[in-house]
């Protein structure tokens, strides 16, 4: 377990280390939408390239800083319902989750873009638009954010294990998520008094 819980932190360092440099993809979009504005209402020059290097950089804040995101326990979750059941439970979840669902789609993922990514390269393909460019590294982001995902999935899935063995102490992060679902419950009953911190009472 411990080789395992190193490999895991060996992952979490990669994705930590790709999302911080990735977001920096938001200030470079926010460089080249303003300039694009400006020289297009200055010198009423435009082109199509400007226009996909914003979303070829958006793509790539969204498809490389989504494991960090995973790591950080950042995504989008029914803390309400997670915080009603014991830690055993939820981290059986998780694991099932995990498994089943992150896992499976990001393998799948991972393979249908190996052949869409080197198609593409091997064949120069560029945009259809006028001036545009080319695809391969757009597509190259989908297949490089769900590899990373991928190992995330199973950098949580050995913490996860490691937790329920006892090998590592449940992160912090679970009880802020769980008090944030409790302080909501509580401004919820506050408007509504047939909701407790319970649910709905009839």
């Amino acid at each position: 377990m411990k080789a395992l819980l190193s490999f895991s932190r060996s992952i979490d360092a990669l994705n930590v280390f790709v999302g911080r440099v990735a977001c920096w993809a938001i200030f470079v979009a926010i460089l080249v939408s303003a300039a694009n504005a400006v020289v297009r209402k200055m010198f009423g020059v435009s082109s199509n390239a400007w226009l996909e290097l914003q979303w070829y950089l958006f793509g790539a804040v969204f498809m490389l800083c989504a494991p960090w995101t995973l790591q950080l326990n950042e995504h989008i979750r029914i803390d309400i319902v997670a915080s009603r059941l014991s830690r055993r439970v939820t981290n059986i979840i998780e694991i099932v989750c995990i498994v089943l669902f992150l896992m499976v789609f990001s393998t799948l993922m991972v393979w249908l873009s190996v052949p869409f990514v080197f198609d593409s390269l091997k064949s120069g393909e560029t945009s259809t638009n006028a001036g545009g460019l080319i695809l391969w590294p757009a597509k190259a982001l989908i297949l490089i954010g769900f590899a990373l995902l991928l190992l995330q999935g199973v950098s949580e899935l050995i913490k996860r294990i490691a937790i329920m063995r006892g090998d590592l102490a449940e992160a912090a992060g679970a009880d802020l998520h769980e008090a944030e679902a409790e302080r909501i419950l509580h401004e919820l009953a506050k408007v509504d008094p047939r909701i407790s911190e319970g649910g709905m009472r009839p």
